[in-house]
């Protein structure tokens, strides 16, 4: 009986939401490919767009962005909680407890609501990923300010004030992260989901599958990397030393669907040029571009190109934040993609997720009571 590991190309739903042709390179979120939708649109566009299935007239985006922001403000528990976690702890722990604080009072699926609460969770998920930001860097808590749009308010409540370089760069990169067809994370949501348990808590256990290191994690590992080279004229030499010759595997590169470059990774690569970077900044980029330049020399053959982690550790700490937050930014957008598919899924599929084990243990045994054993 065959087994595939790890679901490797196994389809386990039918999907209107992410289009990924890994061989051309292409991703389109409900048709619209992501180079149009990044330049185009803003995050909360695209949320109504996976959302409902159509962008939205100018009506609709308005009263969508006035729904999200009323949600801005988190419930007292949840600052509280929030504020009482040990600062050293993980970001992705912080998510994953708030959003869990969440479900306290929304016990099982609700149909007729489903939809509706995704402008409520929204709000409540820029509340959440800030004030953790906030938390870590020993700064009292605060609500967003509701005047504001989605990457703009939280940028402000990170930091305080946001140039537009930075808004559109965060919102570049909420807008890139959305989605992504169904990796670790979107498939532990939609198991949670087909139980019919309720939305918060299907956002816990993505949060959850997202904070193991091998899925979540690369972007971290791939600034680290460029660190770890020190500078551009060390990168012939690091390259030969430690992936040629000693065999460690190139962070940033290669992705189980993508056979050539990842089209989100051109788009943060264009994102670090915009923004302003300081000498350090301005080296990692430069490592950063000659080792590009050596993995696709070779690895490129075997299918093997940069991925989207490989440029967004970059623009994320050019925008200012530091790499403990490079996962939790993911997860801040991905949340979208997280509510969408486990919507259409109990809308549509309503199945639950039950594979099955091929079992490779002993026959039958005959019982030995505790006397008679060896």
């Amino acid at each position: 009986m065959a087994v595939s590991l790890g679901l490797e190309d196994v389809f386990i739903k039918y999907t209107g939401l992410t289009f990924i042709d890994g061989n051309a390179g292409v991703l389109r979120y409900r048709g619209y490919d992501i180079n149009d939708l990044v330049q185009n649109t803003g995050f909360e566009e695209v949320c109504y767009l996976m959302t409902n299935g159509e962008l939205p007239n100018s009506q609709q985006l308005a009263e969508f962005k006035k729904s999200v922001k009323e949600h801005y403000k988190l419930p007292d528990h949840v600052m509280e909680l929030i504020s009482d976690l040990p600062r050293e702890a993980d970001t992705l722990t912080m998510m994953e407890t708030a959003f869990a604080s969440l479900s306290s009072g929304d016990y099982q699926w609700n149909k007729e609501n489903d939809r509706k609460q995704v402008p409520k969770i929204l709000g409540e998920n820029l509340g959440i990923i800030s004030n953790i930001y906030r938390h870590k860097m020993g700064m009292g808590l605060q609500n967003p300010e509701p005047k504001y749009d989605y990457a703009e308010a939280f940028l402000r409540n990170c930091f305080g004030n946001a140039d537009e370089k930075k808004i559109s760069a965060m919102n570049a990169a909420l807008v890139i992260y959305v989605d992504h067809e169904v990796p670790a994370s979107t498939t532990a949501a939609l198991v949670a989901s087909s139980t019919l348990s309720d939305m918060y808590s299907c956002i816990t256990a993505a949060t959850a599958a997202l904070k193991g290191p091998l899925h979540g994690g690369a972007a971290e590992a791939a600034y680290k990397q460029l660190l770890d080279i020190g500078n551009v004229d060390n990168v012939e030499n690091w390259f030969k030393t430690n992936i040629l010759d000693g065999k460690r595997r190139l962070m940033g590169f290669g992705h189980r669907v993508y056979r050539t470059y990842d089209p989100r990774m051109k788009i943060f690569k264009k994102l670090a040029t915009t923004l302003e970077q300081t000498d350090e900044q301005k080296k990692l980029f430069e490592i950063a571009v000659k080792l590009e330049e050596l993995g696709v020399k070779e690895f490129g053959g075997k299918g093997i190109y940069p991925n989207t982690d490989y440029y967004s550790g970059i623009v994320f700490n050019e925008i200012g934040f530091p790499i403990y937050m490079f996962t939790t930014l993911f997860g801040f957008s991905r949340v979208l993609g997280w509510l969408s598919h486990i919507t259409e899924y109990v809308e549509e599929e309503e199945r639950l997720i039950r594979p099955r084990a091929v079992y490779t243990g002993p026959d039958k045994r005959d019982f030995v009571k505790m006397q008679d054993r060896k």
